[in-house]
């Protein structure tokens, strides 16, 4: 029986390159979105000539709701989940002094909360199947800039959420984070100033997404590693 793995975020940018990546190693899959139907559409249609079994799974994650509702989907499709990613996120660039209740509850459920609530709904599951959690935490979570705050005290909490969820799911679920840093350019950041922070890296260069999922590779590849935090920034 083929493994099942479950991405949030997985239809675009990082979360569509982790999303191929584990169908080419042979994992029927579980995808979220929010708004992007289309490449969602795309994604499954692709995955699915190449013999793919795809569930999308369409939501907002800062809705507890919404995600008591993907929880019943995906177990009416599904009866084993062996790799959840929690990759689902929301960037906003606000400076700490500018930022209201509002983006701050928004930043903090879809970050945060959510990889919460998702363990915690799945967590039988993956025990069942002796799975596996990677949550996609941010370079900002280990390196805070007071221009994306809220943004990066979010993922600092998800490395923190990620070493907790470790010691309450093993030993039968490993619960691991992956920090990225420059993968892709932000949404609306100009070259010029995304050439300046890829010069502010020590190797000089932008990452890619194959960083990421091949660190994603080898936590699946490494039984003995639970509740760290790989960081994958050339910083």
């Amino acid at each position: 029986m083929s493994q099942v793995a479950l991405i949030t975020g997985g239809a675009v940018r990082v979360g569509r390159a982790i999303s191929l990546a584990l169908a080419d190693k042979g994992y029927n899959l579980a995808v979220s979105y929010n708004s992007s139907r289309e490449p969602a559409k795309d994604l499954q249609k692709y995955l699915e000539n190449k013999g793919r079994e795809v569930l999308l799974l369409e939501g907002d994650l800062s809705c507890p709701e919404t995600i008591k509702g993907l929880v019943n989907s995906f177990q009416n499709n599904f009866q084993r989940l062996d790799l959840l990613v929690n990759n689902a996120a929301n960037f906003f660039s606000t400076p700490l002094l500018d930022t209201n209740c509002d983006e701050w509850d928004k930043v903090m459920a879809v970050n945060l909360r959510a990889p919460h609530l998702l363990v915690k709904e799945f967590a039988s599951l993956l025990t069942e199947c002796s799975g596996s959690v990677i949550n996609i935490s941010d370079h900002l979570g280990l390196n805070p800039r007071v221009s994306y705050a809220h943004h990066s005290i979010a993922k600092a909490g998800l490395v923190s959420l990620t070493r907790i969820q470790a010691l309450a799911l093993a030993p039968r679920v490993r619960v691991n984070a992956i920090a990225p840093g420059l993968v892709l350019p932000p949404e609306g950041m100009d070259q010029e100033k995304y050439q300046q922070e890829v010069d502010k890296t020590l190797l000089k260069r932008a990452g890619t997404v194959d960083d990421v999922t091949e660190a994603i590779t080898f936590l699946l590849n490494s039984p003995n590693i639970t509740g760290q935090t790989i960081v994958v920034d050339g910083r």
